[in-house]
């Protein structure tokens, strides 16, 4: 974790963000409401041990794996204390899930790492939603599990997301259930101008919301652990 970036990192970030976003918007009240949203960041590097392709996107087929091998389905999770139903109105999280075209489940795998795989959404009851995948890709038993939903225009130009948490309950073929108990959702128009100046506003509220929540100095002593640790 990098807390203090340098200019030339911040300047390669914002060149390779403009090869596939397009131009960022300069000048001088632009550079006032982006100032944050380019200079603001907090860099983690990620070190990939282990990807894992298919034929398609919906992770059918023969499976290639480069890195160590694929783990073995990990064991049950114990169930949280306040119970594994939805904590979530299911009725108006279908509405804003339905329209975004990409969902993907994520759990933690027998070996520790993450395990990210493509599902679809089917339906849905009191119990959760009704999940489809690719067989052997969703572990039987029942585990905490993440679930992600989202839908990208070009440049990023309209954009909506849906993350959650919940409880996944599988069996031994294709088939899952999911109960959603924490939902979080972001949504952008269709329109550059309108979509910079909300990044803009929103990073400057969110360095001001972790100054005053204490995030701020919670990553910073995270960064001095994992420096001392390299050391």
């Amino acid at each position: 974790m990098q807390m203090h970036p340098s200019d030339e990192r911040l300047h390669e970030v914002q060149a390779a963000s403009e090869r596939f976003f397009g131009p960022a918007r300069t000048g001088r009240a632009w550079d006032w409401v982006l100032r944050e949203y380019w200079r603001k960041r907090v860099f983690v590097d990620v070190e990939t041990r282990r990807v894992a392709e298919w034929p398609d996107l919906a992770a059918s087929g023969p499976r290639r794996v480069t890195g160590p091998a694929w783990p073995i389905h990990p064991d049950e999770h114990r169930p949280p204390r306040d119970g594994t139903a939805p904590r979530v109105d299911l009725g108006k999280l279908a509405r804003k899930v339905t329209p975004l075209t990409h969902r993907l489940l994520a759990h933690r795998g027998a070996d520790g790492y993450p395990i990210v795989v493509p599902v679809e959404i089917v339906g849905h009851d009191a119990t959760g939603f009704r999940l489809l995948a690719a067989p052997d890709l969703i572990p039987p038993g029942a585990r905490r599990a993440g679930l992600l939903a989202h839908a990208y225009r070009r440049q990023n130009i309209g954009l909506g997301m849906t993350t959650l948490t919940g409880w996944l309950t599988a069996g031994s073929g294709i088939e899952a259930r999911y109960a959603p108990q924490t939902s979080t959702s972001l949504a952008a128009p269709p329109n550059r101008t309108l979509q910079a100046l909300a990044s803009g506003l929103m990073a400057k509220h969110g360095v001001w919301r972790a100054g005053r929540d204490g995030t701020h100095d919670r990553l910073h002593k995270l960064a001095q652990q994992q420096g001392q640790r390299k050391a």
